[in-house]
Parts: C-alpha cells; structure tokens; sequence
C-alpha cells in the first residue's frame, strides 16, 4: 500500500502528497476508494482532496468515476532539468537513430536501482515495448539500466545484486552471473538484453559519457529495441555509440556540464 501512514497527524501537503502518491505505472486509474485505501487517508479526506486537485488540474476525473493523473503533473514535469536540457539535447540524435533503423529508440537516466526513461520515439514494428516517458524499470533488466548499472556507485550495484527481481524467465537474477555481465559491458562499451524485461523483445544500449576534467561521467544511456528474432542486433550498437557520442559532446557544451 502506497503512503500506509495514518492521516491523524498529518499535513494538507502531506495527504495531498498521499493522494497523489497512490497512483503509479501499475496502479494508473483509481477510484476514490482505492487511493482512500492506497495513501491510508480517511475516504471523506481524500472524495476533499480529490476534488481540489482535479480542480487543479493534477488530476482527471474519468467518466467512469476513477481518477487518473492530469496534464498539469506532466507540464510541470518536463519543467526537470534532467529531463528539460537532456531531452532537448539528446533529441535530434534520438532521431536520426530511428530514422536509420525505424526501430524504438529511447533515453534513460539512473533514479536510485531504476532506470527512469525521460525520452522515446516509438519504432515501426510491433514489439513488447514496456518503457514509456516517465516509466521507471529496474536498472537489471534493461539493456539501458544495464549500462547505468554499470557505471553505477558500489552502494547502488551492492542493493542490485543483493535481491534483482525476476521479471520474466529470462531475466539474470544470478548476482555473480549478472557481475561478470556487467563486467563485460564495462569492457565493450555496450549492453544486450534478450526478453529479460519483455518477452519477444531485445535490446541494445551505450552510455552516454560527458568528459570532464575529473573524468567522463556516465550520465545516462541511450537503447534501442527490436524483436528478439533480430539476428543483427549486435550492429546496432556502432549506430548507438555515434549518437551517444554526439550528445556527450552536446551536453558538455550545456551549462549544466561546463
């Protein structure tokens, strides 16, 4: 249950925090029950806090009577600098992957042990993409979560390895096996996943590096997906690093890196 707290106690903020924070990428749409249940607030409180943040704009009152997040949140989202000057920056190359492969290309930057995914551009064919904007997925699983997995502090790697999640059957959970993986991607410069997140899918990824006078920083990754029958995916991986190459150099530029 997200937000268990009991209400007694609590601030406005705070139970508005709660409301809001019933809702995630499994829980999407909920009703007014549900998000009473989900952030522990009485159901009176929360049929108030509901209608003042629909009236907001944070959330949407579907016809149905549950609630989903609203275009506000969004708005105010793209506002991140993580997501602002990176997305501006990495966006063109993200194009011209696509344009050259017509595949799912996206960008993703580390958030604690996931992957937050702040940039995609859909590919032509019908593959089990599970990321979107927004999605967060664990870093272990993903081809992009892999590099940033990678290039990851010894705390963040250590609570990884310590319980990795079995997301599908092929998903490596063994944490000596998914070391020397990691290992491997340190030394190739790229990641590789085979229906590890999605069945049907498989993935490629490289780091994005921004070289600065302590040294290159790994500051997020950039993947593509394609179906997992793709006997060519390990070519895709030059076509990756060119682009990645582009935004390191772009956002060195930024004031952000300088």
């Amino acid at each position: 249950m997200a937000g268990g707290a009991a209400a007694t106690g609590r601030s406005v903020t705070s139970r508005a925090l709660g409301v809001l924070d019933a809702f995630d990428a499994a829980h999407p749409r909920l009703s007014l029950s549900e998000v009473a249940e989900r952030s522990g607030t009485p159901l009176t409180t929360t049929h108030r806090l509901l209608a003042e943040l629909a009236a907001w704009g944070a959330l949407v009152r579907r016809s149905d009577g549950r609630y989903e997040i609203g275009r506000k949140l969004w708005d105010l989202g793209l506002l991140a600098p993580v997501d602002l000057e990176l997305r501006q920056v990495a966006s063109p190359f993200l194009l011209d992957v696509h344009t050259a492969t017509r595949d799912t290309v996206h960008l993703a930057v580390r958030e604690g042990t996931k992957a937050l995914y702040v940039e995609r551009i859909s590919g032509r064919e019908s593959v089990p993409v599970v990321s979107q904007v927004g999605s967060r997925l664990p870093l272990h699983a993903t081809g992009v979560g892999k590099v940033l997995l990678a290039s990851a502090p010894d705390d963040v790697l250590e609570q990884v390895l310590r319980q990795p999640t079995r997301e599908t059957r092929h998903t490596v959970v063994d944490a000596g096996l998914l070391s020397r993986e990691l290992a491997e991607v340190r030394r190739r410069g790229w990641a590789r996943t085979a229906e590890e997140m999605s069945l049907g899918a498989a993935s490629v990824a490289v780091p994005v590096t921004v070289e600065r006078l302590a040294g290159p920083m790994v500051v997020a990754a950039l993947g593509i997906v394609v179906p997992a029958h793709r006997r060519d995916v390990a070519r895709l991986a030059p076509v990756l690093q060119v682009a990645a190459r582009g935004i390191g150099r772009a956002l060195a530029r930024t004031e952000q890196f300088r």
